[in-house]
């Protein structure tokens, strides 16, 4: 007899739409002046977010009525067609914002990238769901995925984006020490991963002229200086409750990236220290009910490909918080459900939709 399925977590599903509802109205604040500037519109970015809202939700539900052991026989297809996509872009991509990441039309294009992110999870989970036993083999069991991951940050990185290929890294040794591999040879990855970003940053004068500004920003302040001071200022500026939703003043031309990467530094600025904290602690529901999930799937597959979404969702909303508030060099990531962006919305709603499937596989308390 064919068991029940569970419902899907209502703790995760509702604090997946806060964040999302939230996020539609910053883009709109933060975007209204820019939006009214450039295109006439001040509602020009809200239409496009609430659009591709729209559409995310919809792939969402769908993912979510998907049994997640399905993937598991398309694994392979899947890494093959991201490998595919990551190699168009450097081939008939658009170049947009100093890079060129995405894929289609002016008005409607996709960012590989984003993809490679849930496919990269999705083949490390099948992989040591199929061979758990050669975790501690670092020829059979960490090399073999070390090559793929350096296939899809290679790609990743030549279309000059060093913040997903970090974010890429840290959801990889995550999934690598859930599975069990040796503490020395993730010792080994981590020395390995560290080289590689720097000799990104070194190989590419803009990252080294972000990474001086990250030190002290004040040495150009009207120059490399100029976004994190902007950002500071912005956060610093709101106090404990803000200055009041759509009061913001650094959106004013002032704070570059305001509605996309730097969304948070507005949300700080309108809402205060009570806003920022808000959003970090949703993060924090988000982060403690993927790992409830993970930690409560009977197969190594589910548990893995749990953690995965999770590390990828979660590690992309700590790094992006720590580049607004000055923590880490400037990387170019957005901020999960809250930026602006269409294939980052669409893919982290997928990645939602698989852990609702996988939550209805279990029993939660």
């Amino acid at each position: 007899m064919k068991r029940k399925k569970n419902a899907p977590d209502f703790i995760l599903f509702i604090t997946v739409i806060a964040l999302l509802a939230f996020g539609v109205l910053m883009v709109f604040s933060s975007s209204a002046v820019v939006a009214g500037q450039e295109y006439g519109d001040p509602y020009h970015f809200l239409k496009k977010q609430l659009t591709w809202t729209a559409f995310g939700l919809l792939a969402m539900f769908l993912v979510m009525n998907i049994d997640y052991k399905w993937y598991r026989g398309y694994v392979g297809w899947f890494m093959l067609g991201t490998i595919i996509l990551l190699s168009l872009v450097l081939v008939v991509g658009i170049f947009s914002h100093g890079a060129t990441r995405w894929l289609g039309f002016e008005n409607l294009r996709l960012q590989p990238s984003e993809l490679a992110k849930l496919t990269m999870v999705m083949f490390l989970a099948r992989f040591y769901s199929r061979n758990l036993e050669k975790t501690q083999s670092f020829k059979k069991g960490v090399l073999p995925n070390l090559a793929v991951l350096a296939i899809i940050a290679g790609l990743i990185l030549l279309q000059k984006d060093l913040g997903t290929t970090v974010v890429l890294l840290g959801a990889t040794f995550i999934v690598f020490f859930v599975a069990g591999v040796r503490i020395f040879h993730l010792l080994f990855l981590v020395a390995g991963a560290a080289f590689s970003v720097l000799a990104a940053i070194y190989l590419e004068p803009f990252r080294v002229k972000r990474f001086f500004a990250f030190v002290d920003p004040w040495v150009d302040p009207l120059g490399d200086g100029f976004q994190i001071i902007q950002s500071l200022m912005a956060i610093g500026s709101g106090g404990l409750f803000g200055v009041g939703f759509g009061d913001s003043k650094q959106k004013f031309f002032y704070l570059p990236e305001r509605h996309t990467d730097f969304i948070y530094a507005i949300i700080g600025e309108e809402w205060g220290f009570i806003g920022g904290f808000l959003v970090i602690f949703l993060f924090g529901v988000f982060i403690w009910r993927g790992c409830k999930i993970a930690l409560s799937v009977q197969d190594n597959f589910g548990r893995l490909l749990a953690i995965g979404i999770t590390s990828v969702i979660g590690f992309q909303a700590v790094l992006n918080i720590a580049v607004v508030t000055g923590s880490v060099p400037v990387t170019g990531i957005t901020l999960p459900f809250i930026s602006y962006g269409g294939s980052s919305l669409l893919f982290s709603l997928i990645g939602v939709g698989i852990l609702l499937n996988i939550s209805r596989a279990v029993n939660l308390k």
